[in-house]
This record gives C-alpha cells, structure tokens and sequence, in this order.
C-alpha cells in the first residue's frame, strides 16, 4: 500500500473474491453509521466502494484499508492499493469525482503499485477520532467478513430504494424549476423577436459593407498584380547595366590589368563601391517584393567567412563618421558554413549600415562565434555600436517596413526603413532568427543566428573545360563574363546573333553553351529547341545565364538544361560548379549518331 496522511486505522482486508467486497461493503456501512453518515452521503461512499472493489478483483495484492483521518472534522478515507499498472474504469474514476467529497488515483514514486482514494466528509468532530477509532476496532473485530450474501443483497436494495426515492424527490423539483423556465422563455422569446427585427435592419447595411469590401479587395488584388509585373521588368532592365558597371570595374581593378595611377585606382574603386550598393538597392527592393508572394528562395553553397568579412570591410570602410572605428574582425572558420552567401552578406551590410549611420562616436563592431546545441551547429553574428539606441516602446516597430524612428537623429540620414526589416526576413528565409536590444543613448546590439547546413556532397573549387560558347547581347556584360571564365576554360567563343547558335555549335563543338533568354531576333527559348532539335547538336549542354530570377523563367519552354543561373548572384563557385559535371561533358563529346531527337512529350516532362 502507498502510504498517505496521518490517521487512524480501523481494518484493512485483502480482496480476494466477491464475498470479500460484499464484506468490504458492511464494514463500510457499519463504520459510516458509526461517524454518523446516513442517507445519500452513505449511499454513495458504499457504492463507488463496492464497485471499485468489484472492478478490480483479480489484480495482484488487491486490499482495502478503512481510516480516519483529521481535517477539522472526522474524515472516512477508503483506500484500495495494488500493484501492477492496471487502472480502474473511466466511469468509475468520474462517478467517484462527481459522488464523493474527494477522490484520487496514486501511483507509488518508485513505481511499486498503485492506490485509489475514496473519501467522504462527517458530521462528527475530530476530538474523538481516536476513542471512535478503537471503539469501531473492536466493533469490527467480531464480524464476519463473509457475510450471508442475500442479507446483503436485501440490505443493498433497501439503500437503493432510499436513493430512489430521494431521486424522486428532485425530479419533482426538477419539474417545478421547468415550470418557472418556460415563464421565463415567454419573456426571452419577446425580446428575441424585438432583438431579431433590430438585427435585420442591421444586416441590411452589413451586406451592403460585405459588396463595398469585396468589390476593395479586387482592386487591391489587381493592384498587386500590376506591381508584380513591374518588380519583374524593373529586375531586368535596371540589374544589367549595374552588373555591367560593377564587372568593368572589377576588370580595371584587376592585378593582371594595366597599371592605374593612385588616383584612377581610388576613382574606380568608388565606381565600384557606388555601383554595388546601387544593386544591393535594387536587390533588396525586388527581394522584399519577391518575398512577399513567396518567391523568394536561398539557394545555398559552401560559403568563406574570410572572403565575405574582407567584401564588408571594403564596402562599409568608406561609410564610417570621423571618430568611429569599424571592427570586423578576420574571422578564421573552424566549421562549414553551408548557407545562402548573398543574404548574409546583404543581412551583415545592412545591420552594420544601419549601426554606423546611427554612431557618431565610439565604435560599431561585428564579433562571430560558431556554437552548436539541439538544433546542430550554429553561426552567431552579434553587431554592437554606440549609437542614439532605440526607445523600448519601439523595438518591435523597427521591423516594420519602411518606418523610421522619428527624432532629431534622423536629420541629413536619408533611408528607406527597409534595412532591419529586410535582414529579418532575409534572416528567417535561412532558418535563423534576429534578436534586438537597445538603450537610449548607450547604443544597440543585434544578434543574428543561423544554422550551419552541412553540405549533402562535396563540391569540387572548379573544373576546368575544354571550351564554352556565350550567346549574349549585352557586350557590357559579356566583358566581365569573359574575364570569369578565363580560368574555367580552355576557349571561349561569343557569339550575339542568336541565329547563328546552331551553325556555330555544330562547327565549334564546345562543351558547353552558355546561352541568355532575352535578345534580339532568335529568343534563348527558341535557339534551345532549335539546338535539341538538331541531332548534331542536341548533345551539347546547355547553361542558361540570364537577369530573369528563376521563378519568371518558363521552364516548360526549355528542352532540360545543366542551370539556370541568375546574373546578379553569378560567382566562380556557382559557375565551376556548373561547367565542372562531368558526367554532362562526357555526353557532349559523344558522337551526334547517339543524340535521338526528344518528342515533344520528353521535351514537356
């Protein structure tokens, strides 16, 4: 048995059978009579008792102990102890909470066995709990435990009668409680109906609110729809000739280029500087557009901590106010870090921005620890400055879209109120999370933390081919594409008359065309089929390289292709990773007898 509150014993009987309940069941009854309990009260403890009792017969070292215990007044506790894991019935365990004053399942803390609690509250006084506690033991002591079965049957009956009738009794007062019901339903259903009259003349103008909103909700429908299509022409027409821009200044910057003079290397360089922060504009207004409809995706890949920090550092250096310094630090990478380059670098630009445009003194600093818990190994960036700080009351509203904490600090600080925002969102999208803390005129802390995906394959730095053939107008940005694939190819054929793709290939026989999707005259779409429908060149691996973002481009139109890789996010990783399959190269160099023309079925799937 579990032990429970201090009390006095008065039997306990082990339960073996049915005349051991039936003998559990007088005893009960006796020891009620005794405290005083009658009527219903005694009623009801005999019979949850007796039936706990009866559905728990056979389970190992089933007993009963009868006690009473002291709480103001004489308490009869009922308990039925066992072992094993079996459990009393639902119902019963419901009917002993509803009929009794208390009740309660146990189970012994080093899992021995299991006790159920039945009490039931008395009238007699707890000053003479020990004398009764004696006076019962000896009362007890003389029974016989296996009583007649059909005296104790008729004594059963007479108690239920009891209960019969006192049922009696409240269904009679049920009845007359439903009598002064329906007089009050006779007043509630008059005012239903004034009520309901009252509700219709307002559901007339609700209804014409509902056509006014629907007829809103197209508009703003449609509206989103024309801003999408603008997103999609802005991304094109305004990232070329940035991409254009930053690739020739990257050229003139090059250490194999012409030598420049002091002066013209510092002029390129902020030509540089200027057009990648015009893109980083572009990018995060068309991103947080994209990311909006759900469109926008990561695309991950090993990524250099080393080579990323260096691009900060080159990029902020020139943003910074007399008086502060910029820390970030040359951060050595012990683990992978697997994730998507571009957005944390525009996450960490766009935090650190925000920082020094904010610290007119002291210091902005970026400090990285690898870590690892439940979730795997993790990168966390904490970007602490000195700045104005922000007020408590809105340290949530920072992330709203284009809002900006008014105040004096705003003066000659332009700004979109996208930054924080856009770092949050773009943070979320690689599983992380951005955390903000901030006094007011001690300064800020954001603290970003990813996930360090481990890679599914290694990936080789790059593989060399023997020759790629480009197929692009834009003669801006083919100069910096030529310069990047210098080192990934043997030779490097251009070609802008995109109708003069299929001639050349069957001519040239490069291992790879690289081929753009918007010119003039033949379309990327169509110099693709035309390449797959031709068997001397319907072999030959196809690159799509194009400023269109993967979702506007329509796959179904093209015949399967090695990539399709977006202008803006193009590095050399992403790019040997893509020339360098080898399996590809090696079907382009077999002969054109074993290219079969695809169905247009094939070509749909």
């Amino acid at each position: 048995m579990i032990p429970g509150p201090a009390g006095q014993e008065v039997f306990t009987v082990a339960l073996r059978d049915g005349g051991d309940v039936i003998a559990l069941r007088r005893s009960t009854q006796s020891v009620c009579r005794a405290v005083g309990l009658s009527g219903s009260p005694l009623v009801r403890l005999t019979t949850v008792v007796s039936e706990a009792g009866e559905s728990l017969l056979g389970v190992p070292g089933l007993a009963a102990r009868l006690c009473l215990e002291d709480a103001g007044t004489v308490v009869l506790a009922v308990r039925l102890g066992w072992r094993g894991d079996s459990r009393p019935p639902s119902r019963l365990l419901a009917a002993a909470t509803r009929l009794l004053d208390d009740s309660g399942l146990r189970v012994a803390p080093d899992g021995g066995g299991q006790e159920l609690r039945l009490v039931q509250r008395t009238p007699t006084p707890a000053a003479a709990l020990e004398e009764l506690a004696i006076e019962l033991r000896g009362r007890l002591a003389g029974d016989d435990s296996r009583a007649d079965l059909v005296e104790a049957l008729r004594t059963q009956n007479h108690q239920l009668l009891a209960a019969l009738e006192e049922s009696q009794h409240q269904q009679e007062e049920l009845q007359r409680l439903n009598e002064e019901l329906e007089e009050t339903n006779a007043g509630v259903m008059a005012l239903y109906t004034e009520l309901t009259s009252e509700l219709q003349a307002t559901n007339s103008g609700v209804v014409a609110l509902y056509a006014e909103l629907e007829d809103k909700t197209r508009q703003l429908e449609l509206a989103h729809e024309y801003k999408t299509r603008f997103w999609a022409n802005v991304s094109h027409e305004l990232r070329s000739p940035v991409n254009s821009v930053i690739a020739l200044a990257r050229l003139l910057l090059d250490s194999r280029a012409e030598s420049l003079t002091d002066e013209q290397r510092q002029q390129i360089g902020l030509v540089q500087a200027s057009g990648s922060t015009l893109l980083a504009l572009v990018d995060e207004l068309l991103d947080v557009a994209k990311a909006e409809s759900g469109r926008l995706e990561p695309q991950p890949a090993e990524t250099d901590l080393r080579a990323l920090l260096h691009q900060l550092r080159g990029t902020l250096r020139g943003t910074t106010q007399p008086g502060v310094a910029l820390r970030i630090p040359d951060h050595i990478q012990r683990a992978p870090l697997v994730t998507d380059e571009v957005m944390l670098t525009r996450i960490l630009r766009n935090v650190l921005s925000n920082a020094l445009k904010f610290t007119v003194e002291g210091s902005v600093q970026l400090d990285i620890t690898e870590a690892a818990d439940e979730r795997g190994p993790r990168f966390v960036f904490t970007v602490r400055d000195t700045g104005v700080g922000i007020p408590a009351d809105e340290l949530d509203r920072v992330f709203e879209e284009f809002y900006q904490v008014r105040g004096p600090h705003q003066r000659g600080r332009a700004g979109t109120g996208l930054g924080l925002p856009y770092a949050r969102r773009l943070t979320e999208l690689l599983k992380g999370t951005v955390t903000l803390d901030s006094v007011v005129g001690q300064g800020t802390q954001v603290v970003i933390d990813i996930p360090a995906l481990l890679p599914a394959a290694s990936r080789e730095a790059a593989s060399v081919v023997r020759s790629v053939l480009v197929v692009d107008d834009d003669e801006t940005w083919l100069t910096g594409f030529r310069a990047l694939l210098a080192e990934l190819a043997g030779s490097v054929t251009v070609l802008t008359d995109s109708g003069a793709v299929v001639a050349a290939v069957e001519r040239e026989r490069p291992d790879v065309v690289v081929l753009d999707l918007n010119m003039p005259g033949a379309s990327g779409y169509q110099v693709r089929r035309q390449l797959a429908a031709s068997p001397a060149t319907a072999q030959v691996p196809v690159i799509v390289v194009t400023a269109l973002e993967p979702a506007d481009v329509d796959h179904a139109r093209l015949a399967p292709v090695r990539a399709v890789l977006n202008k803006s996010r193009l590095t050399p990783a992403i790019l040997a990773a893509s020339l360098g399959q080898e399996e590809n190269t090696a079907a382009a160099r077999r002969p054109a007898a074993q290219a079969p023309l695809p169905s247009p079925a094939e070509e749909r799937r």
